[in-house]
């Protein structure tokens, strides 16, 4: 029998709130990061310094980490494709795209989650109302692309942003899925998850870092860029890390998910006001469509209208 999700008290919503801004706050820093420094180097500066703050904390608390090559073999997964994958994908992307932009496509993940259920043997099956919110999903997905995707690059002679906005779909179907393979890391303490698979992503992204970008031969980066390497690293990773995990213990996998609707409002703001970008009509009816995908996705705002709508009948 499954069981109803826990209510959301005020501290509840705070802390979601708060999960939020972290999040959308990453958003922000790779558009300062990717301006001074290439996208896997950023990505390597955001993992490396998360896992020694992570390992560190575990030092401190004398609760070392498991040893099992097995265990390890599947934080790799989890590192390569809940962090370093998607990582990699909106660095990548914010090198043309706004941040706003990337927090609007990361918000598809659990439509792309709706889908990789249906074909899992464990997952749910598509029903009709589904199918219908992964339309709307959609539908918002290409409003918010637009036609302006398919523009002409005068550098490279391709298309302008479609290959950028691809991107942020490749990360957030990555999320989806890794969302469902983190289900087997059940009997272990989420802290340990978060150090295992942020560990795990640093070890992948070293090579790829020394190797393709060589970031002893860059310019010495600015103080704003360290502090935003250390605020994607510290805030948005290591405390995102441990503040999702409390949110999870204290309401429930069903509640959490309700934080992919604030990480955009959280990084649009963040974007305007430090950024001062600005977004196009259309990518605004695009989120709009992508929040009712999610709403309907959800459940609970349609079960609580239909609650409404019988009390004052």
């Amino acid at each position: 029998m499954r069981q109803s999700a826990p209510a959301m008290d005020g501290v509840s919503w705070g802390l979601l709130g708060l999960l939020s801004l972290l999040w959308g706050g990453s958003f922000f820093f790779y558009k300062v990061l990717v301006g001074a420094l290439p996208p896997f180097t950023v990505v390597f500066g955001r993992v490396g310094l998360a896992a020694v703050a992570l390992n560190l904390l575990l030092i401190i608390r004398r609760d070392p980490m498991p040893t099992s090559p097995r265990l390890w073999a599947g934080f790799l997964v989890l590192g390569v494709f809940n962090s370093a994958l998607p990582f990699c994908c909106f660095a990548w992307s914010e090198l043309r795209l706004s941040s706003g932009m990337a927090a609007i496509l990361n918000a598809t993940t659990p439509i792309f989650a709706v889908l990789v259920a249906s074909v899992l043997p464990t997952g749910e099956r598509m029903t009709l109302p589904r199918a219908v919110a992964v339309g709307f999903g959609f539908l918002g997905v290409i409003v918010l692309v637009g036609h302006d995707a398919f523009a002409p690059s005068a550098s490279s002679g391709g298309f302008r942003l479609l290959p950028s906005e691809l991107a942020c779909l490749c990360a957030a179907l990555s999320y989806a899925w890794v969302g469902f393979y983190g289900r087997r890391f059940g009997g272990i303490a989420p802290i340990k998850i978060a150090t295992g698979q942020i560990t795990a992503a640093a070890a992948v992204m070293a090579p790829l870092s020394l190797s393709i970008d060589r970031p002893w031969t860059l310019a010495a980066p600015s103080l704003a860029v360290w502090a935003a390497l250390a605020g994607i690293a510290l805030i948005s990773t290591a405390a995102a890390y441990m503040l999702f995990f409390r949110i999870l213990k204290r309401v429930g996998a069903s509640n959490l998910l309700l934080v992919t609707f604030l990480v955009p409002i959280s990084a649009l703001s963040l974007g305007a006001v430090a950024l001062g970008e600005r977004l196009a009509p259309s990518a605004f009816a695009g989120m709009a469509l992508i929040g009712l995908s999610l709403v309907a996705i959800d459940g609970r705002p349609l079960a609580w209208l239909r609650l409404r709508v019988r009390a004052a009948d």
